[in-house]
């Protein structure tokens, strides 16, 4: 067994890695090397033109300005996405007493999750569907409408949630922040549930309140899932293509002006509206690095010594 177990190993992992590096190594092999040409998209033919595209991208406002867009979205979506969930989670766990005394779940916790965990079923395009009727810009809409029955806008002057400059990026945040708190709460909850009772209770026992069995014992126990969220939503707050796409005005999204752009939709705008292939190939580089450097430094910057119980 001993004798022939490399080969056996290697019978397993040969086509698996074979697959791997055909369908992804190689793909983004190609796609820096056409980012070192003038490729129009739509032949074969194209000259090798260096770094110029890389240079051109420092050059250009409107890519360096989705890239503070993404910082901007980097910075919220994970930090609001995970309080809230971690902050449910412990109230649906932790957050009430049983009829004997020790710790359990609110009341109703069980329905909760499932409240909580919808948003997550629903597709991005359903999602985009259902906050553009929220998001109209006429009294019509939902949120338009709640303001105007409070009496906090007129009827004539309804705010233009996606089409205003000051507003957008906070509106779609929220939309991403609606959806992804419910995964992350059910993800938190599972973790949660490993954590013995009879160390909330004694913490109880021992006069500690809510807030310091949350920040004394759930947090530290559970700081590998709150890692391992912060690496996903940083990676979701990279893309974002699918949402800015479809409720923002312009080719690809990026409206009112620019404002509401991200790096993706820059890149396709470039890629299938201007023809400029090459060149959205050197941005797709440069999405990847930055997506690898975000990822690599979230994991060192919550690095802690495991906690065992």
């Amino acid at each position: 067994m001993r004798k022939g177990q490399y080969k056996f190993v290697t019978g397993f992992l040969l086509v698996p890695v074979t697959l791997y590096l055909v369908f992804v190594i190689w793909p983004y092999i190609q796609t820096f090397g056409y980012s070192l040409t003038d490729w129009k998209g739509q032949s074969q033919d194209f000259s090798f033109v260096g770094l110029d595209n890389y240079v051109a991208l420092f050059e250009d406002d409107v890519f360096l300005g989705a890239v503070w867009h993404n910082i901007l979205f980097l910075v919220f979506i994970p930090v609001i996405t995970i309080l809230l969930a971690l902050f449910f989670a412990f109230m649906v766990n932790a957050g009430g007493r049983s009829r004997a005394g020790g710790v359990a779940g609110v009341a109703g916790s069980k329905f909760y999750k499932v409240v909580y965990f919808f948003p997550q079923v629903l597709s991005l395009a359903i999602l985009a569907v259902l906050f553009g009727a929220v998001y109209r810009s006429d009294a019509g809409g939902m949120l338009n409408g709640l303001l105007l029955k409070l009496g906090l806008i007129k009827a004539d002057q309804p705010v233009e949630w996606l089409n205003e400059p000051d507003f957008v990026l906070w509106a779609l945040l929220a939309v991403v922040v609606w959806h992804g708190v419910g995964f992350y709460l059910v993800l938190f909850s599972a973790a949660m549930q490993s954590i013995p009772r009879d160390i909330y209770e004694a913490a109880l026992i021992d006069g500690a309140g809510r807030a310091q069995s949350f920040f004394r014992i759930t947090l530290p126990l559970l700081w590998d899932s709150v890692q391992t969220a912060w690496v996903y939503l940083g990676i979701v707050a990279m893309d974002m293509f699918v949402l800015v796409s479809t409720m923002t005005s312009g080719d690809y999204g990026g409206g009112p002006d620019h404002h509401s752009e991200v790096m993706s939709t820059v890149m396709m705008r470039n890629f299938l509206y201007f023809g400029k292939s090459g060149y959205a190939c050197a941005m797709g580089v440069v999405m990847l690095l930055l997506t690898l450097i975000v990822s690599v430094v979230t994991l060192r910057a919550t690095r802690r010594e495991r906690l065992e119980f």
